[in-house]
Formats: structure tokens, sequence, C-alpha cells
């Protein structure tokens, strides 16, 4: 454990620097969007308009982050979910997901707090919630189910993108994307999270505790069945990075270099041959 904590440390911090930032950008994106001070809601009164901003802001957040020199060096998981999906797949070693699990909460808070810490006031008006995930009004059933398919589908298409040679560099798009594309659509019946250290942040800074099982489970539970069933179709995973094509060291049982060499091999065949 205590070699583990001395080799591996910098990627910890990554990974609740990441999350960190995603909850500062989250905590001022809402207050900016939403909060009845701001000029957005009087020039924007689409609430459905706002959420697809919101999305677009969020799901850029984590494209940058995913893309950034934090994100190349830790693979960008900064949720929990994933990281216990690819401890699961044997890509992440035991101590080092201990170690992500307790960075992604420590970040999370901090990213909260650090928001609160300016703007008290406005991150906690009602319109805003400290950015919190909640149970929509269709109830806590539907918020569980709506939580589970969008995580389902997630660890679905990182695992299919990012263990395919000519598309793998793009994981961080795709992901993106679909944190976009769920902000707009799903977030009124769970609040969107597919994330257990992201709904801890908002909900221990705020104290809003309504609905906490959901997201400890639901994402947990859809990303596991995700990677089960992809292992039955497919049945391999090269790493757990999002982005691989860098030059920072990878911590994880890493086979990278196959499908890197896989990548060559299809971009040959493809090539016309030459006489």
């Amino acid at each position: 454990m205590i070699r583990t904590l001395r080799e591996h440390w910098p990627e910890y911090l990554c990974e609740a620097a990441e999350l960190g930032l995603f909850m500062i950008s989250a905590g001022l994106f809402t207050i900016l969007l939403w909060h009845p001070n701001s000029p957005i809601p009087n020039m924007i009164p689409s609430e459905t308009v706002r959420r697809m901003l919101t999305g677009i802001a969020m799901g850029s957040t984590a494209i940058a982050l995913v893309f950034s020199p934090l994100g190349k060096r830790s693979g960008a998981h900064f949720n929990p979910a994933v990281t216990l999906t690819f401890w699961r797949l044997g890509k992440v070693k035991n101590w080092d997901a201990v170690f992500y699990i307790i960075a992604q909460f420590a970040g999370g808070i901090a990213g909260v707090f650090a928001v609160a810490l300016f703007v008290r006031e406005a991150l906690s008006h009602p319109t805003v919630h400290y950015a919190a995930t909640l149970p929509g009004p269709h109830g806590m059933i539907v918020a569980f189910i709506a939580e589970f398919a969008i995580a389902f589908v997630l660890m679905s298409v990182v695992l299919r993108v990012s263990n395919t040679p000519h598309i793998a560099r793009y994981t961080g798009l795709f992901a993106g994307a679909l944190v976009a594309t769920y902000i707009t659509l799903e977030a009124p019946f769970s609040g969107m999270s597919m994330n257990p250290a992201r709904t801890f942040g908002s909900a221990f800074v705020g104290h809003l505790w309504t609905g906490l099982w959901i997201y400890f489970t639901a994402p947990v539970l859809a990303m596991q069945l995700a990677a089960m069933l992809y292992l039955h179709s497919k049945g391999v995973v090269y790493c757990a990075k999002y982005h691989h094509y860098n030059r920072h060291r990878c911590i994880f049982n890493c086979r990278f270099p196959e499908l890197l060499e896989r990548e060559q091999a299809q971009k040959q065949a493809r090539e016309p041959a030459t006489i």
C-alpha cells in the first residue's frame, strides 16, 4: 500500500483535481444559467434551452479534462463507478482503485467547497442547490432506472470506442457528447450524475441527501453490466485510460501497444499497394 501510494500519488492528485475542476465548472455554470439574479434566465426563459447550454458547458468541461495533462496522466476517470469497472476488468490494481476513489471523493467535495467559499449565497439558492443531482418529480424508481440506463450506455460506448483502433483517440469526445446529451434530455429525471463522487460532493456541502443511494448503486451496477456484456461480445480491453496517445506513463495493466499495432496494421491495409 505505502509503496503504491509513494509511486502513484501524482495520478491520485490528478484524479482529485479533475473532479474538483468539474465541480467548480458545474457550480459556476449552474449559477450563471439558473440563478434568478443572473441575466441568462431572463434572456433565455426556456428551461430546455438552458439545460442544453448547461449540457454543452459540462460536456465541454469533461472533454477538456480528458485531453488535459491531468487527464492524460491519470486516465481521466474522475468517477468511482468508472474506476470500479476497470478494476473489475483487471485493468486497475487493487490499491490504485482504492486511492483513485478516495481522491475522487476528496476532489468532488473540495470543488464544491471552493465555489461555496466565494459565492455560497448564490450556490445555496433553491434554483442552484449546490449543483446537486436529485431525483426528479417522477420519483426515485424512475431516477434509478434513468441513472442505470445512461451509465450503461456511457460505459458501453467508452469500452467500444476506446478499444477500436481507428477511433480510440476520440473516446473523450464521445464521452463528452454523451454528457451534454444526457444533461439536456435526462436531467429532469435524476439530475444526471452517473458519478457517486460527483453527487456526494454537492450532497456533503449542501446537506442534500435525498436519494443518495440511487447515485451510489445505479451507475456502478450499470457500468459493471456493460463491461460484462462487452467482454462477452468482444473480449478485449487494452487499458483503462480514456486517452492514451500521449507521453505520460501508464500505471494500469496496460496492453495499449497492442492496440497501436492493430491500428497501424489497419492503416497499412487501407493504403494502396505500390509497385
